[in-house]
């Protein structure tokens, strides 16, 4: 494949992939944990944790053995990588110890002469191809790695706390960094699980800047007679916990103090930390999701500076290009906790209000950044998909981490929007549409607004008719769409998947159509498209509906769903670009005609897991399978299913499986019927 910047890592494979050996320096705070997501996660990883305190190895290596244990418990590690990661790391004080590691991490105070002194030590024992990475939250790679000899090598991997399970990690490369070395990280980190982001190699990156500016105007405002609480009961509107109480977990005052200083010193003295950083060590203030009442006035001048900040910092991020829009949004999501990323804020307050708070802002706070354009300039991109060019192909890179992959509106509409832009365009020869990462090509659909339209069944058709905008496009296009699954396709995924117009998947990708375990058909054509593209499988197809069974990758191919089975992410993506060339000359579109497929059996209402199900379901997706197979057209015949699905939201089952999914239980259906 060509060699271009690639938004989604893993479409290409870097020459070196996975490290065998990586050392950590530093076992104090984040360092154990940096080390243990590192070696739970890379294949045959050996770990070299480094520290100049023996009482301090001895520390993490207690807490690495508690993380060990607890992901036994929770059965997020088998007993063998259990086993992996309890004698495959080294705990020393010698630093000799990491002359064969591939990778050196850096993660102690941030002190720039400390972690300048340790870089050298680190490039007298390594070799000179060895990656060099810091930590650091906030200081650019300029200023740490300037006594490098090998430069080109270096980079920032900024993590965020609890760094062994926290998606978010900033890749942050200095001038002379290679490219081949930000590609490898990038991949590195996705292959893991984690989301690695660009930013440029500015004070505080990214996400530090947000964050720790919306501290320092935390600080700002007890000036202004409000208390820690009532800041941080009107900061829940926006965070899961307060600026405060986030200050209090992390022992984050020392931090605003000096990164707000640095800022401060770099690009004016509007940055300077709030003076009662340096007096107070812990802030009387509330637990995460705890919030007390505060009177209307204060309440507002607190939610106009906190928001004056969010938006004055994320509008100055994309004016000066030290970050993208969609990293923005979701580093502030899953890093800092933001229940909305600032521009989705935006878009919901609305234009004029955002104009009228930061004129606010600016009045209470000058100096600090105001927008170089309208507003609504800042809100036009693509929040949950990124989109690749390959070789005349535009490859869709579904992009919800925190949802793995699940479908909304919103994410479709901007599938539908790409597909609709460049449709018509000679140069495209189709679409290949994927996942992003290595779990999940999309775990279903979110539940939006159906649990109000519980017992609705007109409400509840239309809803599944709205819902299907995207797949009905796809029945009719002309230029092929291929399905690249890269792990998981449940529920609405799998419908998403079926009405492309061929699917290939990684060996590791399985189909599921759980609906029934909730108390529901499924709405959007997986009583209809399977059958009438693969009237063979029907028999599978039978089980996959009313037991929720699982379709593995071999046994679909065998059955023909999926066209290719590949051992790597690259591979997938080659073989669906293939598959895109060999269909732009023509395809075949599910069948409008009628399909005849093999009666269901009659079976006990339990799904493949044991778990007991409706019956009255059940028989509601029956009577649909076989009405839809006989139907005219095949319109009619997914009209068939919006409203099966209608009549299934009018049942007890419904109303039961919906409330313990919102519960997080097992459903109940043994009174239900």
């Amino acid at each position: 494949m060509e060699q271009i910047k690639l938004l989604n890592p893993l479409i290409r494979t870097p020459e070196h992939s996975f490290p065998k050996a990586i050392a950590v320096i530093g076992a104090g705070t984040i360092g154990p944990d940096i080390g243990y997501y590192l070696v739970s996660s890379i294949p045959e990883l050996s770990l070299t944790l480094v520290d100049v305190s023996q009482e301090s190895l001895g520390r993490a290596e207690k807490r690495i053995q508690a993380y060990v244990k607890k992901g036994l418990d929770r059965g997020k590690l088998t007993p063998a990588q259990a086993d992996w990661v309890s004698n495959n790391i080294t705990y020393t004080v010698d630093y000799e110890a990491i002359v064969n590691c591939e990778w050196v991490l850096e993660a102690v105070t941030e002190n720039v002469e400390l972690k300048r002194k340790i870089f050298s030590q680190i490039e007298s024992i390594v070799s000179p191809e060895t990656i060099i990475t810091s930590n650091t939250s906030s200081l650019p790679a300029s200023l740490i790695f300037s006594d490098l000899e090998h430069k080109q090598r270096a980079a920032i991997t900024h993590f965020f706390a609890p760094a062994f399970s926290n998606p978010a990690v900033e890749v942050v490369g200095g001038t002379t960094t290679d490219a081949a070395v930000l590609e490898r990280l990038h991949w590195i980190f996705c292959a893991t699980g984690k989301i690695p982001m660009s930013t440029d190699d500015v004070l505080c990156f990214m996400l530090d800047r947000v964050f720790d500016n919306w501290c320092n105007e935390a600080g700002y405002l007890l000036d202004e007679n409000v208390s820690a609480m009532e800041v941080d009961s009107v900061a829940t509107e926006f965070v899961h916990a307060g600026p405060f109480c986030v200050l209090n977990i992390a022992n984050g005052n020392p931090i605003i103090i000096e990164t707000n200083s640095f800022q401060a010193q770099e690009e004016g003295e509007h940055y300077r930390p709030a003076s009662i950083f340096s007096s107070v060590d812990k802030w009387k203030t509330l637990e995460p999701g705890q919030s007390i009442p505060v009177d209307a006035e204060p309440a507002a001048n607190i939610r106009d500076r906190l928001l004056g900040v969010l938006f004055s910092q994320s509008v100055d991020i994309i004016d000066r290009g030290i970050a993208s829009s969609i990293d923005l949004e979701l580093g502030c999501r899953i890093a800092l906790g933001f229940k909305q990323g600032p521009f989705a804020l935006m878009q919901d307050v609305g234009v004029d209000e955002v104009n009228r708070i930061l004129s606010k802002f600016l009045k209470d706070r000058p100096g600090m950044p105001m927008p170089a354009k309208p507003i609504g300039d800042y809100l036009d991109f693509y929040r949950h998909i990124l989109v690749d060019d390959m070789a005349g192909v535009k490859v869709i890179s579904i992009r919800r981490p925190d949802a793995l992959n699940a479908l909304h509106d919103e994410m479709t509409d901007e599938i539908l929007a790409v597909i609709k832009q460049y449709e018509d365009d000679p140069a495209v020869k189709g679409f290949v549409l994927t996942g992003y990462g290595m779990r999940a090509f999309c775990a279903g659909a979110d539940i939006g607004r159906f649990p109000t339209m519980l017992g609705q069944p007109q409400a509840a058709a239309q809803y599944a008719r709205d819902c299907s905008n995207l797949l009905r496009y796809l029945d009719g296009m002309s230029k092929p769409v291929v399905a690249a699954l890269n792990g998981m396709a449940l529920g609405g995924g799998f419908e998403l998947a079926m009405r492309c117009h061929d699917i290939v998947a990684m060996k590791d990708a399985w189909l599921q159509l759980p609906e029934i375990t909730l108390g529901i058909v499924p709405g959007i054509g997986a009583m209809v498209v399977p059958y009438r593209r693969w009237p063979h499988a029907a028999l599978v197809l039978h089980d996959m509906l009313r037991k929720a069974t699982k379709l593995k990758s071999a046994e679909a191919f065998e059955l023909g769903i999926f066209t290719t089975v590949s051992d790597s992410y690259e591979e997938m993506i080659a073989a669906a670009i293939e598959r895109v060339n060999q269909l732009s000359s023509g395809f075949t579109k599910t069948s409008d005609e009628p399909v005849d497929i093999a009666a269901m059996p009659p079976i006990d209402p339990v799904a493949a897991s044991g778990q007991t199900l409706s019956a009255e379901v059940i028989g509601i997706l029956e009577e649909t399978v076989a009405s839809a197979a006989v139907a005219s057209s095949l319109s009619d015949a997914l009209e068939t299913g919006y409203q099966a699905f209608g009549k299934s939201a009018c049942t007890a089952a419904a109303k039961e499986g919906i409330s313990a999914f919102q519960e997080r239980r097992r459903a109940d259906f043994s009174a239900t019927g």
